[in-house]
């Protein structure tokens, strides 16, 4: 039988007054006439008669082995108690049994609230409508998003005010400066306004080490502390500068005070999940596409925030031109078609071999310039002492040195996938490994001319048709090969009455 609880003594007293029949009251708080009788000739509640237990239930396995348990807790508090209970059982076999973890781990836990050293406290901040501006960043590979079919792993870089929960993303592929000259800006255009500080953790992108602080304790009283402290990036400062906020940033190792955006990444890709699954799929044309689609999401979002605009009401209106998101480099291109930017290594049309170009850094991309005029786009790598080899770019000049292709120190970038290895060991089974590799140079020159997916097609239909996949082969299948019309010519009839024409004085010229 289920107890009474206070709402129902409540309830009770309430029809008694109106209804004034103790079994029609009972019966509407649901309860026995008894029990209500009981509570209707007393002014307490269900929670002021409940008496304390003073006894125990049964008797406490671990009495004897406490005390010493205790004192171990006492000197380091950092035991967990899975650790004690494992060498508890193996000091007294046959004593304890696993079954009893979950009463020894409550024990410890009891012991800790009695004992134990004491916890840290955080304390609820109010927010001050149009302060600071919180940015963060978080992985969205969760969304399973998808650009062309492909996987797209990414992050993304959220902005948001606390006060109003008012937040703005873009997309990014790393934690980087390019991130954040990219990602604030954006959210202050779509805002139109400017807050008084920028917060952010104390990533690389905008805080840097100074020096350790054991260094300076020890100068100054001889005890290392072992810690270090971080200070602002100039290009960092530079785009708040630009922008009139003020940097802030967080205390290391303090991720709780960066909080309120920490929190909203869960709720901003759960929001994004839901709309994803109204969508139907994932998939999108670009990454352009889908930051767009997820932004719409945002600013729908932003539109029922109650308290934006009081915020925007105390905020500086945004009059500035926006902040180069992009750093410039300039570069040469080597006589290999490459260009070599941040230790990375790109291929690039071998007409620029040997030009001077400027090179723009953006978090998604590369720009090549030369003479004000955009040449390229590329993806932009990540890391150092990646390459980007394009065989479109070289294959033109792998054609006129095919001796190249054997040695080349990137001659795996010629491999568009698994089937294009196959079709260059059956090319040199079928036709020796230096016309193997001739022939395997045309086909690579035939899928830049035309479509690679079609010619991966046909190579993969010879191959498992056991047929050496050569070029005219793969033309055939492609349907580029045209047949050879012979023309039908009349006999040709010799009249020799025509060189008379011809004078002595021409012939001799003739001669």
């Amino acid at each position: 039988m289920s107890r009474v609880t206070d709402q129902q003594v409540s309830k009770l007293r309430k029809y008694m007054a109106i209804l004034h029949c103790a079994e029609a009251a009972a019966d509407k708080a649901n309860m026995h006439r008894n029990t209500a009788r009981k509570y209707l000739n007393t002014a307490l509640f269900p929670s002021d008669m409940k008496q304390p237990r003073t006894w125990k239930t049964r008797e406490d396995p671990f009495e004897a082995d406490w005390p010493a348990i205790a004192a171990r807790l006492a000197i380091a508090p950092g035991f967990e108690a899975r650790f004690l209970f494992e060498k508890l059982l193996l000091a007294r076999p046959g004593v304890y049994d696993e079954s009893q973890l979950r009463t020894f781990q409550r024990k410890v836990k009891v012991w800790r609230f009695h004992h134990g050293p004491d916890k840290e406290v955080y304390f609820r901040q109010e927010h001050r409508p149009g302060e600071a501006l919180q940015t963060d960043f978080t992985w969205a590979t969760e969304l399973l998003v998808t650009i062309e079919g492909e996987a797209f792993p990414h992050m993304l870089c959220h902005v948001m005010l606390p006060y109003s929960n008012w937040d703005w993303l873009t997309v990014s592929q790393s934690e980087s400066m390019l991130a954040l000259r990219r990602g604030v800006p954006a959210a202050l255009v779509e805002l139109g306004a400017v807050p008084e500080y920028h917060q952010t953790d104390n990533c690389s992108a905008a805080t840097h080490v100074v020096c350790s602080e054991e260094e300076a304790d020890e100068d100054a009283a001889g005890k290392p502390a072992g810690r270090y402290t971080r200070d602002f990036n100039l290009e960092y400062l530079e785009l708040l500068r630009h922008y009139g906020m003020k940097p802030r940033t967080i205390g290391i190792g303090k991720s709780e005070q960066n909080g309120d955006v920490e929190a909203s990444n869960g709720a901003l890709k759960q929001r994004l999940e839901q709309h994803l699954l109204m969508r139907g799929h994932r998939d999108f044309a670009s990454v352009a596409a889908w930051e767009t689609w997820a932004q719409e999401v945002c600013r729908a979002t932003n539109k029922r925030r109650l308290n934006a605009p009081k915020e925007l009401a105390v905020m500086k209106p945004l009059r500035v031109e926006a902040f180069l998101e992009f750093n410039e480099i300039d570069a040469k291109v080597t006589s290999e078609s490459i260009l070599v930017v941040k230790r990375n290594t790109y291929s690039v049309p071998p007409r620029l071999v040997g030009a001077r170009v400027k090179v723009r850094c953006f978090e998604m991309r590369l720009e090549v310039w030369h003479a004000q005029k955009l040449i390229l786009i590329l993806p932009r790598l990540l890391g150092k002492n990646g390459h980007l080899i394009n065989y479109r770019h070289v294959i033109g000049a792998l054609l006129k040195k095919t001796g190249a292709f054997a040695r080349w120190h990137y001659r795996e970038c010629l491999f568009p996938g698994q089937v294009w290895h196959q079709a260059l060991e059956e090319l040199q089974k079928a036709l020796g490994e230096r016309k193997g590799e001739v022939a395997y140079l045309r086909l690579l020159h035939l899928a830049s001319t035309t479509l690679e997916a079609d010619v991966e097609a046909a190579l993969t239909l010879l191959l498992e048709n056991g047929q050496a996949p050569t070029p005219d082969l793969v033309k055939e299948l492609m349907g580029l090969t045209e047949p050879i019309e012979v023309p039908d010519l009349a006999p040709m009839t010799v009249v020799l009455s025509d060189f008379d024409m011809l004078t002595p004085g021409m012939l001799a010229e003739a001669v």
